[in-house]
């Protein structure tokens, strides 16, 4: 990794810094295929792809009992990090409920209401591997805003993980089911003879099952399409460069084609920053899918002309993860578009993936531009309500026989008239 100008770069070395691509479109027809045989195959084709794709051979794919009894397996230390996390996170997401709401506007009664999705599909990552943060990231705003059965689906292994499934039930999932990728996606989507469909699939997971996401999209809600993980640190002269590299490592040890930027207008601090990285990387446990997403065209450690430039640039990103290591928080009101927000340099990213209480779910990809993360808003939905009296629909009524009539609309037009006659 090294410095570059942000200003010397050409349009095309631009476009490669912003093209964080999913992955998803080189794998669609595969998915495609997985995706119809769930659908008319049922129950035997998932166990049939967990044979073929995970090497497992899953007898019951509901293992809602054993989620409930793996909290009593688990060291209980862990057990209180889990319960603290989810106190954290519930705590958030209770202060995002809606409130139904009515008023008067001139003598008509308009109204907003708020009611939560009946079932919805949380995709934990898991197998062999714990995952437990995206059990409360995922389960735990659905429950506040009220979902009746949240229906959790996550990879089999030949021993479940018991952190994974114990965060699963600690977060309040009713029902789990052992099987992953773009089946597991699948199966929410259209149910088996095991798994009811549900009507919204959240959560993160590979390209496999971004790429199911896309594809059932129409037939079921989903939340996001998420790529490869991302960050960006704003930084000025008086951030600490071994912080700054600490959030690209952090980040870029996800996965090899994950995005890591820092853009600053002190080149001398680019510099040590990079030395910084450099130091680093090689000290941590997953060096090799550090060092392959350090060298991704998508990251690097640019020098800006101006604090201006830079904060351009970062809306211009519109990252997922977005680290502010500034002497005040100016630079964020000239940017709008980031997944979610860190300000100062003892806010990393690892505090929202875990503890603090806001939502790891977030959008990639530059799609921050247009969505927000997961919260108690991706569980609801809203309706309006009105009441009129023969006073205040007078009162309007010749507005809508002129509109109606201006449409061709006449049986609108003619459904007021004749309230009068």
């Amino acid at each position: 990794m090294e410095t570059r100008s942000l200003a010397a770069l050409t349009p095309s070395e631009r476009a490669a810094v912003l093209d964080r691509d999913t992955g998803i479109d080189e794998i669609r027809a595969d998915v495609r295929t997985i995706v119809d045989e769930v659908r008319e195959g049922g129950d035997e084709a998932l166990r049939e792809f967990s044979r073929r794709f995970d090497d497992v051979d899953v007898e019951a794919l509901d293992v809602t009992d054993a989620t409930e009894r793996a909290a009593e397996r688990i060291d209980p230390e862990i057990r209180d990090a889990i319960e603290s996390a989810a106190a954290n996170v519930r705590a958030f997401h209770e202060r995002q409920v809606r409130t139904d709401w009515t008023d008067s506007f001139d003598d008509v009664e308009l109204g907003r209401q708020f009611r939560p999705i009946r079932r919805v599909g949380a995709y934990v990552p898991g197998g062999s591997a714990a995952y437990p943060s995206t059990a409360l990231m995922t389960v735990v705003p659905a429950k506040v805003a009220g979902v009746e059965e949240v229906v959790v689906v996550t990879p089999p292994a030949d021993e479940l993980n018991p952190v994974t499934l114990a965060a699963i039930g600690i977060a309040g999932a009713d029902e789990v089911y052992s099987v992953g990728g773009a089946q597991a996606i699948a199966g929410l989507a259209y149910g088996t003879e095991t798994m009811p469909a549900v009507e919204k699939i959240v959560g993160p997971g590979n390209r496999w099952v971004a790429a199911a996401k896309a594809e059932v999209r129409g037939d079921v809600a989903i939340d996001m399409i998420a790529g490869p993980t991302e960050v960006l640190v704003v930084a000025d002269e008086t951030a600490n460069p071994r912080f700054v590299a600490a959030e690209l490592v952090g980040q870029a040890e996800h996965d090899p084609h994950s995005s890591v930027v820092a853009v600053t207008p002190d080149e001398s601090l680019a510099r040590e920053v990079v030395a910084e990285v450099e130091r680093q990387a090689p000290e941590r446990d997953r060096t090799d899918i550090i060092e392959a997403a350090l060298a991704n065209e998508s990251s690097g450690v640019f020098v800006a002309d101006s604090m201006a430039a830079a904060t351009e640039f970062a809306e211009e990103y519109a990252v997922e993860h977005l680290v502010l290591m500034t002497e005040d928080d100016d630079p964020l009101d000239d940017i709008d578009s980031a997944g979610s927000v860190f300000l100062g340099e003892y806010s990393p990213v690892a505090a929202g993936d875990y503890a603090s209480g806001t939502n790891h779910v977030l959008p990639t990809a530059g799609t921050a531009k247009t969505t927000g993360g997961l919260s108690v808003d991706s569980f609801v939905r809203s309706r309006t309500v009105q009441r009129l009296d023969d006073e205040s629909l007078d009162s309007i009524s010749d507005t809508i026989v002129t509109l109606a009539e201006l449409e061709g609309l006449e049986a609108h037009a003619e459904s007021v008239r004749t309230r009068f006659e």
